[in-house]
C-alpha cells in the first residue's frame, strides 16, 4: 500500500467515512473553492480592463456614444481620425517625450535616493536618526496640496518656472519611498556583512553601492516603477508650473484638447488613449519583473 493510500484509509478510518466517499468530498471543495476563485479573479480583471475598452470605444466613434443607450460594445473607425487630430492641436509628440524625460528622471532618482535614505535610517548610527525618521514618516500624513504653495515659492526663486527640472526634481525623492526601503533594508542587510565590509577598508559609500544596493535592487526597481506611473499621470503640479505648450506633459496636453465652451470627448478619449499607451507598453515588459520585486519584499523578514 502507498503512502498516499495509507494517509487517506488513516483519516477515513478517524472520520468514519469510506476513503473513497472522503476523497470525493476533498475533490469536490477544491473544486468549488477553484471556480469561485477564477470567478473573482474575472470579475476583478473585467473591472480593470473595462474602463481603458470603454475610452477606446469613445475614443474611436465620437462623443455621442459615451451617453448613448444602450451603449456601443464594439469599437468604430474614427479612432487614427480622431488620433491624428490630437496631435494637430497640441504638441502631443513634445508632451509624451517630456512626460518620459520627467517619469524617467523620477523613477530612477527614487530608486537611489529613496535607497540611500533607507540605508542611512537602517544601518547607519547618528544622533537624531529616530527622530528625523519621524518626522520623514509624518510628512506622509500632510496631503500634498499644502506644498504646492512652498514649492512654488522655491522653484520661482530658482527661476525655474515653466521648466521641466521645476516638475522633476521635487520629486526625485519621497517619504514614502525613504520609509519603503528603509524597511526593507532592515530585514534584508545583515549587520555582520557591513562590519565585514569596514574591516576590509571599504567606505560608507562603498557599502552602499556595492553591497546594499545590489541586494534591494529588486526592491528599488519596483519603487522606480511606482515614481515613475505616479510622475506619469501627475496632473496637478505640471498644471501650475508649466506654461509653454512645448514644455506640457502628456495629462496637460490632454487638457489644452479642451476648450472653455464645449468638450469633445471623443478628442479628449482619444488622447487619454495615446497617453495610456506608454504605461501598457511598459508593464507589458516589466510587469513580471514588478511583482516578483513586490513579493520578493512580501516575504522577507
Amino acid at each position: 500500500m502507498s503512502d498516499t493510500t495509507a494517509a487517506t484509509t488513516i483519516g477515513a478510518t478517524l472520520t468514519g467515512a469510506p476513503p473513497a466517499a472522503r476523497s470525493s468530498r476533498s475533490g469536490g471543495r477544491m473544486g468549488r473553492v477553484r471556480w469561485w476563485t477564477y470567478l473573482l479573479l474575472g470579475v476583478a480583471a473585467f473591472g480593470s480592463v473595462f474602463p481603458l475598452y470603454w475610452m477606446f470605444i469613445v475614443a474611436s466613434t465620437d462623443s455621442a456614444t459615451a451617453t448613448q443607450m444602450p451603449p456601443e460594445i464594439l469599437p468604430g473607425e474614427n479612432f487614427f481620425r480622431l488620433a491624428g487630430l490630437v496631435f494637430d492641436t497640441v504638441p502631443f509628440l513634445q508632451s509624451i517625450i517630456n512626460s518620459l524625460v520627467i517619469a524617467t528622471t523620477i523613477g530612477v532618482g527614487q530608486a537611489v535616493l529613496c535607497a540611500l535614505g533607507g540605508f542611512a535610517f537602517a544601518k547607519l548610527r547618528f544622533r537624531g536618526r529616530d527622530a528625523l525618521f519621524l518626522v520623514v514618516v509624518l510628512t506622509m500624513t500632510v496631503p500634498t496640496q499644502l506644498a504646492v504653495i512652498p514649492k512654488y515659492m522655491i522653484v520661482s526663486w530658482l527661476g525655474w518656472v515653466d521648466t521641466l527640472q521645476a516638475v522633476a526634481v521635487p520629486g526625485l525623492a519621497s517619504a514614502f519611498g525613504i520609509f519603503w526601503m528603509r524597511q526593507h533594508i532592515v530585514t534584508t542587510l545583515n549587520d555582520e556583512l557591513i562590519q565585514a565590509a569596514r574591516i576590509d577598508g571599504a567606505s560608507t559609500w562603498q557599502i552602499f553601492w556595492r553591497i546594499a544596493f545590489p541586494i534591494v535592487r529588486p526592491a528599488a526597481f519596483v519603487l522606480g516603477l511606482f515614481g515613475f506611473v505616479e510622475a506619469w499621470n501627475d496632473f496637478l503640479w505640471p498644471f501650475i508650473v508649466l506654461k509653454s505648450p512645448e514644455r506640457f506633459t502628456a495629462q496637460i496636453a490632454i487638457k489644452a484638447l479642451q476648450n472653455s465652451f464645449d468638450i469633445d470627448l471623443g478628442l479628449a478619449m482619444a488622447g487619454s488613449f495615446l497617453a495610456t499607451l506608454p504605461l501598457l507598453v511598459l508593464f507589458v515588459f516589466v510587469g513580471r519583473k514588478m511583482v516578483n520585486g513586490i513579493l520578493d519584499g512580501a516575504f522577507k523578514g
